[in-house]
């Protein structure tokens, strides 16, 4: 089993990527093979970095022979994929969105339909756009016909442990994987 995290964010080694790494050290616990692509560096290698609707219907031409294309067939043979990105204006990366603009080929090839997906966002504060961009990523998802999985069942949230989590506003600013109270739970 492959699962495939695509990291939308331009910082390479920031939030995002340190939380798409929780989610598939877990998954390569349960035995998966698991891999990140950076979304950034991926663009960079295409003629241009967002669709210019070079060709209609797509023909992929604008990709074709570049690591663009080689993320896509990885992403075909995958069986599963999670989306990250963090917050940007209360939604996803320019560069997330461009990446998946350039799957319009792959789109009417239903490349992607019934592929078990998944999502994570990161913001810099407590209601900083986490949930539109969760839906940006889900109507990404929906796009492409793919199955998306949901967080499970979750009651009345993290109590008092999320309470603490969210402390003082300096304690709000460190990276996520050196944040005192996240060092015991991830």
């Amino acid at each position: 089993m492959l699962i495939l995290g695509l990291n939308g964010s331009p910082n390479k080694d920031g939030n995002t990527k340190f939380l798409l790494g929780k989610v598939l050290e877990k998954a390569a616990e349960l035995g998966a093979k698991t891999e990140i692509l950076e979304v950034p560096e991926l663009l960079q290698s295409a003629k241009h970095s967002f669709c210019s609707v070079c060709s209609n219907p797509c023909s992929g031409a604008c990709y074709k022979g570049t690591k663009l294309e080689e993320a896509f067939e990885l992403m075909k043979k995958a069986d599963g994929l999670v989306l990250g990105s963090p917050v940007y204006f209360g939604t996803v990366t320019g560069q997330l969105k461009a990446f998946f603009d350039k799957t319009r080929k792959l789109r009417g090839e239903k490349a992607f339909y019934n592929k078990i997906a998944a999502g994570v966002t990161v913001a810099t504060s407590k209601y900083g756009g986490q949930e539109t961009t969760m839906k940006a990523l889900h109507d990404i998802m929906l796009v492409h016909g793919m199955t998306i999985v949901a967080d499970g069942y979750c009651e009345d949230d993290c109590g008092h442990h999320g309470v603490c989590a969210h402390r003082p506003a300096r304690m709000m600013i460190l990276p996520l994987k050196e944040h005192p109270y996240l060092q015991n739970v991830l």
